[in-house]
């Protein structure tokens, strides 16, 4: 039966997508990715699956900017994009860097609780960009700074994690050893994990965004 009602809801969704969204939409593709390969790791142990895991980052960093320049060379920023870019960026350098390095040997304790703190601060960091990224612009398309790192900057860490790959330095002989602190086991390597977080929600430093 034919009616004359509204198009279904989810084809008028995809229609409203513009190029860079499909783009923003491929990081959050690679991001998952990311973690079903570090969640291979763990069960198979082969050392491929855990650098295609680590290569999953440098993708989603070419789709997150493609993102933007294609919004900006097409004049087609809107609100829809924004929350989008924010969700993809939560995965892809949020919670795979930190499933990464989960599967990579920072299992303890302590470190559960700094790589928590990690993907808590990226969240935060995204959520705070967004409400402010009107009054940042100065009524332009583009912020003129970043407050804190960016979230994209995580693709450090995970270099990391594959140049300690690459040396044999991941899993029990993990770089930078490990310490018993109180009831639960902390490995220094978390900490960095902690300096990353800790800069993206960080008021005072600002960024000029290029």
């Amino acid at each position: 039966m034919h009616t004359n009602g509204p198009p279904p809801r989810h084809f008028s969704m995809i229609r409203g997508f513009h190029l860079a969204d499909f783009c923003t939409l491929a990081n959050a593709a690679c991001g998952v990715v990311a973690v079903f390969l570090a969640m291979l790791y763990l069960v198979s142990g082969e050392m491929r699956h855990f650098y295609w895991s680590v290569a999953m980052a440098p993708a989603a960093l070419i789709f997150d900017v493609l993102d933007g320049r294609i919004a900006r060379w097409r004049h087609q920023h809107s609100a829809l994009g924004r929350e989008l870019d924010s969700l993809a960026d939560v995965i892809s350098f949020g919670v795979a860097p930190a499933a990464l390095a989960f599967a990579a040997g920072l299992r303890g304790g302590w470190d559960a609780a700094a790589l928590a703190y990690f993907v808590c601060c990226g969240v935060s960091r995204l959520a705070r960009f967004n409400v402010t990224a009107e009054s940042l612009s100065g009524g332009g398309e583009k912020v003129a700074y970043f407050e804190g790192t960016p979230i994209p900057t995580s693709v450090a860490l995970t270099a990391i994690l594959a140049i300690a790959a690459w040396v044999g330095r991941i899993g029990p002989d993990i770089v930078g050893g490990v310490w018993q602190i109180g009831p639960w086991t902390l490995h220094p390597l978390a900490l960095l994990f902690v300096l990353s977080g800790s800069l993206m929600i960080s008021k005072t430093l600002r960024i000029p965004k290029f």
